[in-house]
């Protein structure tokens, strides 16, 4: 291996020159082994660094390094971690650049919260964000509950609420613990038929008993009488009460939620693009329906943890009549719909939404005032959800990104 000569000199920063330090053995007083990050417990890989570079980056390595009980040796086996993961946790502390990838981000993570490293935590936490839908949503929840990342936990939950089907369809749902099912069952605010929650926690159930090896001995249909979970006793109080409403049950008797379901108008967004007026700028879009809706919310573009003030209405075309209007302050998150993530904010109606008629033409109009926001990009004619299609005209823009409705 050659060794570069003056290696300083063509460096101008002492960011490049501790980059060029990274896993390089040249000055190295100390190695890190873990474990091969292709799951071969029985391979190591080691990777050189230098304590310096890793107490100044971290309270934890200080410690270990020159602490009072400083660590002696020379070598530093960590069982709890993969090579990879460790890599980017050094590439971090030595040039504030981490490469965060699906395979890496929670072990990533993991360092940086056992290593006090926040800004690689928020690091990790943003991308977990921009990724965040609901295929993934069960494996990074729990990750959020154990860190205390209050953010992304939120996150999470908004996830589960807003698409709620799709989420406990997911594979991950069948692994979570018992203590975050219970959790997510006694939600008022899930979006989705109480059956189809019902044999979400059967499969839960049932890969539960393929872990532990043990028979399944009931086969769950479609109707819980023929799950045999309920005596004859019970399944007779609970018909009783759907029928005439007067028997008492131990259950809520309160709804969850009515679902809503998500149209979205673009298929790309640019983070920049659109500027409001100080006093706000005034949009509008014209759309039809080819279904009875009650449109519970519109979302509209904004930018990354900003506030804006927006004034809304919905009107009918052929009548001009006002179907709902809605004023309020909103701070813009990173939203989702379907594969699109962007900035933007809800304005959500009042419980009851507004109603639309299958065919009538109708006219949303915001008035904006706030920041530069981004702006929607490749607009659909067309937007289908849930066997509803919305039209829109040819050519439109604007800031109306999305379309909340329940059917």
């Amino acid at each position: 291996m050659s060794i570069e000569l003056n290696w300083q000199t063509t460096r101008s920063t002492v960011r490049e020159r501790a980059k060029f330090m990274l896993n390089n053995n040249r000055l190295s007083d100390v190695k890190f082994v873990a474990a091969n990050s292709n799951g071969e417990s029985e391979r190591k890989q080691v990777i050189p660094a230098h304590k310096f570079m890793l107490a100044i980056g971290s309270p934890v390595f200080e410690a270990m390094f020159y602490g009072e009980l400083a660590e002696t040796k020379d070598t530093v086996e960590l069982p709890d971690c993969d090579y990879e993961s460790l890599l980017e946790l050094f590439r971090y502390i030595y040039s504030d650049e981490v490469n965060l990838s699906g395979s890496n981000v929670m072990g990533v993570l993991y360092l940086a919260k056992k290593y006090i490293v926040p800004s690689l935590t928020d690091k990790c936490t943003e991308y977990l964000k921009e990724k965040l839908d609901p295929s993934n949503v069960f494996s990074i929840l729990p990750s959020s509950l154990k860190y205390e990342e209050k953010a992304l936990e939120d996150r999470c939950w908004k996830v589960i609420d807003n698409q709620t089907e799709a989420s406990v369809n997911s594979e991950g749902f069948e692994t979570i613990e018992r203590s975050l099912l219970e959790a997510i069952v006694a939600r008022d605010t899930l979006t989705i038929k109480e059956v189809g929650l019902f044999k979400a926690v059967d499969r839960w159930a049932t890969k539960q008993c393929e872990k532990q090896s043990l028979a399944a001995e009931v086969e769950f249909a479609s109707f819980v009488p023929d799950t045999n979970l309920l005596n004859l006793d019970e399944i007779t109080v609970m018909f009783k009460f759907f029928a005439i409403k007067t028997s008492p049950v131990a259950f809520s008797k309160v709804p969850r939620r009515k679902p809503f379901y998500r149209v979205g108008r673009f298929q790309s967004v640019r983070m920049s693009g659109c500027s409001y007026d100080s006093d706000g700028s005034s949009h509008s879009l014209n759309f039809t329906v080819d279904g009875n809706i009650t449109l519970k919310g519109i979302c509209l573009l904004g930018s990354e943890n900003n506030t804006y003030t927006v004034t809304l209405n919905l009107n009918e075309i052929s009548t001009g009549e006002t179907v709902i209007s809605k004023t309020g302050t909103y701070s813009s998150t990173l939203l989702q719909c379907k594969d699109l993530s962007y900035y933007g904010f809800e304005v959500l109606f009042d419980s009851t939404g507004a109603d639309l008629k299958k065919s009538n033409k109708y006219c949303i109009q915001a008035k904006i005032a706030g920041p530069p926001s981004g702006s929607g990009e490749n607009c659909l004619l067309k937007g289908e959800e849930s066997g509803v299609t919305f039209t829109f005209p040819a050519g439109s823009r604007g800031q109306f990104s999305e379309f909340l409705f329940s059917v």
